[in-house]
């Protein structure tokens, strides 16, 4: 692939020296500029595709009129249809920066750019199929602008629909209150609660008879107040003809293949796909009858099953993804297994930034993407002196992982304000370096120690706060605390903040980012010289690269190069588990059954532990049947190999580094073969429990059938 990059200072009104961009892109094929490149700089643009023969073009353009002329472009050329990739050089830099720092941020954005088109996904697609079946709560205007295009059943949810000034014709009226909403989309299940049950003919004689409040008419049915002051007293309920009434309450459910309920708070919702709130607009309508009839969108997650730590033999281990992901789109079918639906997965990346072991990854952008483009943006701190002197135009080096959706939108609404000075005359804010992510829930440990691995001096998650469409800010805020925490326990300090930039305070965000700036120091991790493999030197180790935990501890290591930490147990970092074993221990081979990354063995009657591979999923202590094992967060670094090297066993050989001894244990040999075949404990624990059961199968031997290996034990008996 040959790439050439293209720069345009939108008619000088951009505050960027095309010059200083050319010279400091990276990588690329070719550098070309103009001052108005969508317009006078489009031949000379088609010249410098061919007598290059580009493939991929990387441009600065923010406008949709723009970038729809450079795609054109490209296609007239013969290259792909998504040959064009673009980069914010306006609102993200000329105008919210100075010339100098918005020059080498251009250039910086441009390589990273392309170094991370190198790693983009080929596209996937996921698809379900669904009817047109959709289910609006109280909202007969929503119901009826349905009415034309889908199957619609209005639920009355208590209402009366009798005067409504909407055409019904073409719905179905359920009655009934909403009590539950079960399912996901193309097949939910909403339960009603009535006081009124389906054998009701519409004859109004209740209506008539009952009080004139709590009783409607379309539907019929009756509230709960009014059946609660009726029960003992019911001469009207009486009145019906075909014993319809039941005030004591009747539930039943419908199935539909969406769901419209304005009411719902977002904890009933769920993010679930098909399932809509308040407020209702043309755009609800337009998404309800986009997915009429099933949906095809692009597949979010790799998955790689295989080494989920889920859980086993009906065990529950890690349960991480499950939590995090507020769509509903990973459940468990079985106590020890998780299972994805990729159709309601709404692209947040919660999943896989929680998980420890890469099971499920972001397909775009992939951790390897990510990694690439944060080394491209990093610097060593003179290297942007090619044009000013020698100093760094930049400053402090933070990492921005920016939210795709509000938060980007905003940032790019503080760059035009500060471009026509609407209140922010003079506004500008640090010239952090940005990273695209689909939401901040993307972000986990593992994507922050690496920036700060590859000499980030801070480390900024840019998300939406409130207006988060996935979990809030809570989950930001919890990372931020124990990504801190870690940071100040290696040495470093506090490395790390959440900002959600409010679009009516672009003054506050540039205060919020000069505190974080302010309050950081030079990092002693030096930039420009780090390409991470994304794990561990562990050839047994399945886990896929970039997995959360072997990317995470290779930065550590990165970072401990330079630094001094202040503990050897380092906080914080929730993939990394250290085991503690009590002496009710009876070396059964349970937790090393258990155990998804092999992090546990017996070895010579002792029990081991290798810190390195635990993602602390906490499957041993769960599953152990002596209760003996307590599993703590933290990474130990006096556990790593690297560390005990040199360490001398009982018997003066050095062990493998790795693996501790967490239980001292002793083999029981075989009395005919001499094999060692169990520990003392484990065959002590299985005699205490059955050797009254198995006494008497070998009463010609010398010795009891625990005392024979298993091989022994069976010709023991057939000798018998």
């Amino acid at each position: 692939m040959k790439t050439g990059a293209f720069v345009c200072s939108c008619a000088e009104t951009c505050d960027v020296d095309l010059e200083g961009v050319r010279e400091g892109v990276e990588g690329v094929d070719v550098v070309a500029s103009s001052s108005l490149l969508c317009e006078d700089g489009l031949a000379a643009m088609e010249q410098v595709i061919d007598e290059y023969d580009l493939d991929q073009l990387v441009v600065t353009a923010t406008e949709s009129r723009c970038k729809r002329k450079f795609r054109d472009l490209a296609a007239k050329k013969g290259l792909h249809p998504e040959a064009a990739a673009f980069v914010d050089h306006r609102e993200g830099a000329g105008w919210v920066h100075d010339e100098p720092a918005a020059t080498e941020k251009t250039a910086r954005l441009l390589t990273a750019r392309f170094e991370g088109l190198k790693e983009e996904a080929v596209s996937r697609s996921v698809s379900r199929e669904a009817g047109r079946s959709v289910a609006v709560v109280g909202d007969p205007e929503t119901a009826t602008a349905l009415a034309d295009t889908a199957d619609v059943t209005l639920v009355a949810d208590g209402r009366e629909f009798a005067d409504v000034d909407a055409d019904l014709d073409d719905v179905t009226i359920e009655r009934g209150r909403v009590v539950g909403v079960d399912g996901r989309y193309g097949d939910f299940e909403i339960a009603l609660g009535a006081r009124v049950t389906d054998d009701c003919i519409g004859c109004m004689k209740c209506v008539r008879k009952g009080p004139d409040e709590g009783v409607t008419r379309r539907p019929v049915d009756i509230s709960p107040e009014v059946a609660e002051a009726a029960s003992g007293r019911e001469e009207w309920v009486e009145c019906c003809p075909t014993d319809a009434i039941e005030l004591s309450g009747v539930e039943r459910t419908i199935g539909v293949d969406q769901v419209v309920y304005p009411d719902a708070d977002s904890e009933t919702r769920g993010g679930r796909l098909g399932f809509y709130t308040g407020p209702i607009d043309a755009g609800t309508i337009a998404a309800v009858e986009d997915l009429l009839g099933g949906v095809e969108k692009p597949k979010h997650l790799d998955l790689e099953m295989d080494v989920c730590a889920s859980g086993e033999s009906s065990q529950m281990g890690c349960n991480e993804c499950v939590e995090a992901c507020p769509h509903g789109a990973v459940e468990r079918p079985r106590i020890d297994e998780v299972a994805f639906d990729e159709v309601a997965c709404q692209d947040c990346g919660a999943c896989t930034s929680a998980c420890p072991t890469g099971a499920t990854k972001l397909r775009e952008p992939s951790n390897r993407r990510v990694a690439r483009e944060v080394e491209a943006l990093l610097e060593p701190g003179d290297s942007g002196g090619w044009l000013f002197g020698g100093s760094d135009p930049i400053g402090e080096q933070v990492v921005a992982f920016v939210c795709s959706e509000r938060a980007r939108r905003t940032l790019r609404e503080y760059g035009r304000e500060a471009a026509v000075g609407n209140g922010s005359a003079g506004f500008t804010y640090h010239p952090i370096l940005p990273v695209s992510v689909p939401c901040a829930d993307a972000v986990g440990e593992a994507h922050a120690m690496h920036a700060l691995a590859a000499g980030a001096d801070g480390v900024a998650l840019v998300g939406c706060g409130d207006d988060c469409q996935h979990s809030g800010p809570d989950p930001k805020a919890e990372l931020v605390s124990r990504l801190n925490r870690a940071t100040g326990d290696l040495g470093l300090g506090e490395r790390a903040t959440f900002l959600a930039p409010d679009p009516d305070d672009a003054e506050g965000f540039a205060e919020s980012l000069d505190e974080f700036v302010g309050s950081l120091g030079e990092s002693p991790v030096p930039a420009g010289d780090y390409e991470a493999t994304g794990g561990i030197a562990d050839e047994d180790r399945p886990n896929p690269e970039f997995d959360s935990h072997g990317w995470t501890l290779e930065s550590v290591r990165a970072i401990l190069e330079h630094s001094d930490p202040e503990r050897e147990v380092i906080r914080g970092l929730k993939d990394f588990g250290r085991m503690e074993v009590t002496d009710d221990c009876a070396l059964t081979p349970t937790c090393t059954n258990l155990c998804p990354t092999d992090a546990i063995r017996r070895r010579e009657g002792n029990l081991e532990f290798d810190h390195e591979r635990c993602v602390n999923c906490g499957l041993c202590e769960e599953g152990c049947p002596e209760t003996a094992i307590t599993m703590h967060d933290g990474l130990d670094l006096s556990l790593l190999p690297e560390n005990r090297e040199g360490i001398a066993g009982e018997d003066g050989r050095p062990d493998d580094p790795a693996w501790t001894t967490v239980m001292e244990g002793e083999m029981r040999e075989c009395v005919r073969c001499g094999k060692p075949f169990t520990s003392e404990a484990s065959a002590e624990k299985i005699e205490g429990e059955v050797g009254e059961m198995v006494a008497g199968l070998a009463p010609d031997s010398d010795h009891n059938v625990f005392e024979y290996c298993g091989d022994c034990r069976a010709r023991l008996l057939f000798e018998r």
